[in-house]
């Protein structure tokens, strides 16, 4: 949690102060020494005369600390301070020396309300940045873990501590989620996974999972076909959240794509980037990281999560391009193409997550298609739903958290290009075009008491190679952040 101080000490080899936009600085009653508040004075003076337009200033305390100057605004989107926390972080990797930093919130000039949520959502933003994953670096094992330690000046502790809590419990799911993506699949294959979820059960999270021979015996034939070239089994698992302490009647659902590796199976994919496909599982890792949260922050409601987590493998055992399986829902599917998996795994979990839980609405998150990285790149999730409601609340609960997502259209018409010759719906569009849409076509079919749904095609979200605003590169999270506040904000 936060670590608070009662005033500068020279064991800091930085202090971080904020200001207006126009440099004016809030030091009334300071806590901190004369002489520091007149070369802060003084150095606002010549950035004033600069007419600077640098976001972040600093200048020599003495010859062992440093002071930062943040700018600030007095009107902001609501993620504005999150993402300043995550810049402030990045402009202090610069420097290798500094390794305590001292914040002075205090410094803020907003009302006591406005400073302590300002400053929670900054600290939430600048933890979120400073993520890495670093379990498997066996050199320079000190350099690589290095972290900065930072420590608050500041008169509103109870308040802000408080205030923080709860974005506390979101990093915490979050950072979960990218552990996840992050894993190689030799370490985090199905049951493994599994094993991971159980822990949370110490959380107050109930969880059941499902292996083959139950599978089997349920029906979930579209997910059992995906993984039987693989040596390892595959599960289905449901995660239950009982937060308004009554009946798991029509609980908030969410369904996550769990594909652990993704050779592409017999349609075998380009050796170039292979390696990628162990982020195939990141939907189902965005659903377990929410359910850590809402259990952490103790949400008052009723949540499902259903995770289906397979291994694609090209074994001699392995399903064929031409076969056809019957899936949970009764629906039979023509299977094209093996590497067109991820719709297989979510079509039975789908049936499965709205024949046993009667959902007030069911959202599934998956790497789904490469079509959503070529239509929306790495800005938007692709948001299909056949219910305008949901839609328009996940679209402002996205805008909220700066979690963007772009809806696409579903249309019979696209529909018509999933229809199978021998068998009810078939895998794969041959006709071309339309790749994200198809798919979502196909999920749709699964939805069989008109439930209202959506469809987060995350393939281009889930992982970057290049740093973001909240994200120092690698696996992103995206979805959790997104999800905690669709749920806040119209469901709890």
């Amino acid at each position: 949690m936060l670590s608070f101080i009662s005033s500068l000490g020279s064991d800091c080899d930085a202090l971080a102060i904020f200001v207006t936009e126009k440099y004016e600085y809030k030091g009334k009653k300071d806590p901190l020494p004369n002489s520091t508040v007149q070369k802060i004075n003084s150095f606002l003076s010549i950035l004033k005369r600069k007419k600077s337009e640098e976001d972040i200033s600093f200048f020599d305390i003495s010859d062992t600390q440093k002071c930062f100057v943040i700018k600030t605004k007095s009107k902001f989107e609501s993620y504005w301070p999150q993402e300043k926390g995550g810049s402030f972080f990045s402009y202090l990797k610069k420097f290798k020396d500094i390794k305590k930093v001292c914040l002075y919130p205090d410094s803020l000039d907003f009302d006591k309300e406005k400073l302590e949520s300002f400053f929670s959502q900054f600290i939430f933003g600048l933890y979120l940045k400073s993520y890495t994953f670093n379990k498997y670096k066996t050199l320079n094992k000190e350099k690589v873990n290095k972290k900065i330690d930072f420590k608050i000046i500041t008169k509103n502790k109870e308040k802000i501590e408080k205030k923080y809590k709860y974005y506390n419990t979101i990093k915490e799911g979050v950072f979960l989620t990218r552990d996840l993506v992050s894993e190689p699949p030799n370490v985090l294959n199905p049951k493994t996974y599994v094993q991971e979820i159980q822990k949370l059960s110490k959380l107050g999270l109930k969880i059941k999972s499902y292996n083959e021979k139950e599978l089997k015996k349920l029906g979930l034939n579209a997910l059992l076909g995906v993984g039987q070239g693989s040596s390892n089994e595959t599960y289905l698992v449901t995660i239950e959240w009982n937060g308004k302490k009554n009946s798991l009647k029509n609980p908030l659902t969410f369904v996550g794509k769990g594909v652990c590796f993704d050779t592409g199976g017999i349609s075998l994919k380009p050796a170039r980037f292979m390696e990628e496909m162990k982020y195939d599982m990141a939907g189902s890792a965005v659903v377990v990281g929410l359910l850590k949260s809402l259990a952490l922050r103790k949400a008052k409601v009723n949540v499902v999560g259903v995770v289906g987590l397979v291994e694609n493998m090209p074994g001699s055992n392995a399903q064929r391009p031409g076969d056809i399986v019957k899936s949970y829902s009764g629906k039979t599917i023509e299977v094209l193409n093996t590497d067109a998996e991820g719709r297989l795994v979510l079509a039975d979990a789908l049936s499965f997550a709205e024949k046993k839980y009667k959902p007030k609405f069911i959202i599934d998150l998956a790497t789904l298609t490469g079509a959503i990285i070529i239509s929306l790149g790495e800005e938007y999730a692709g948001l299909f739903s056949n219910n305008d409601e949901l839609s328009k609340n996940i679209f402002k609960a996205s805008v909220n958290v700066n979690e963007k997502v772009w809806r696409l259209p579903l249309h019979k018409n696209y529909d018509k290009l999933m229809n199978s010759t021998v068998a009810d719906v078939q895998n794969i569009n041959y006709a071309g075009g339309a790749g994200s849409i198809t798919a979502a076509q196909f999920l749709q079919r699964f939805i069989t008491n008109k439930t209202p749904w959506a469809h987060l095609d995350i393939a281009g979200m889930a992982f970057s190679k290049k740093a973001a605003n909240l994200n120092p590169g690698g696996a992103t999270g995206f979805g959790v952040r997104l999800l905690n506040n669709l749920i806040k904000e119209y469901y709890e």
